[in-house]
């Protein structure tokens, strides 16, 4: 994403029309690219912190889970932007990542039940909690579509990857009682 941001200022912002033009067939791949696209220094180093920290969290889990979890929340998030955001704009950067590395780590722990990852959500919960309220749309300029979309796209792969395993172990559970 860096190297994304140094080629764009360097070249007067010429990725920018990679991002999610909503409704737009013919920039519809753009969905995979925008997340790794930024509109300037100031948006890049507010998403890089939260996807680092959180990023690295889900990938302790594992590189299939952390792929996995990436690219549903990548789909999820961009189309989400795709089909909702306002007509004529332009949506790229790392948040709706951000967001679903959230709701992956806090779901998560919901279906396996185990003490970390209880433990892990709960301080994730501490610490980045309040940027939950991105999902609702509060702020001019911020896709909460994207937000929206990557927590949903989260969740979407904390029940993929956990929720079918959580269920088998209750059932083996009552049923070997």
């Amino acid at each position: 994403m860096w190297v994304l941001e140094i080629v764009d200022q360097s070249t007067m912002n010429s990725l920018d029309q990679f991002g999610i033009v909503p409704r737009d067939t013919d920039t519809a791949g753009h969905i995979l690219l925008a997340p790794w696209l930024h509109f300037g220094w100031g948006h890049l180093i507010a998403n890089s912190g939260p996807f680092l920290v959180l990023g690295v969290l889900t990938y302790i889990a594992g590189f299939i889970r952390w792929l996995v979890t990436t690219i549903s929340t990548i789909i999820v998030s961009g189309v989400t932007v795709w089909l909702t955001a306002p007509a004529g704009s332009i949506t790229a950067g790392a948040s709706g990542l951000v967001f679903g590395y959230l709701a992956y780590l806090l779901i998560r722990g919901f279906f396996t039940r185990r003490p970390a990852q209880i433990a892990v959500a709960v301080v994730v919960l501490l610490v980045y909690g309040s940027v939950l309220v991105g999902v609702l749309p509060t702020a001019s300029g911020v896709s909460w579509q994207g937000h929206l979309g990557g927590a949903v796209g989260g969740g979407l792969a904390a029940w993929l990857q956990h929720g079918r395993d959580a269920r088998s172990q209750r059932l083996s559970e009552r049923l070997h009682g």
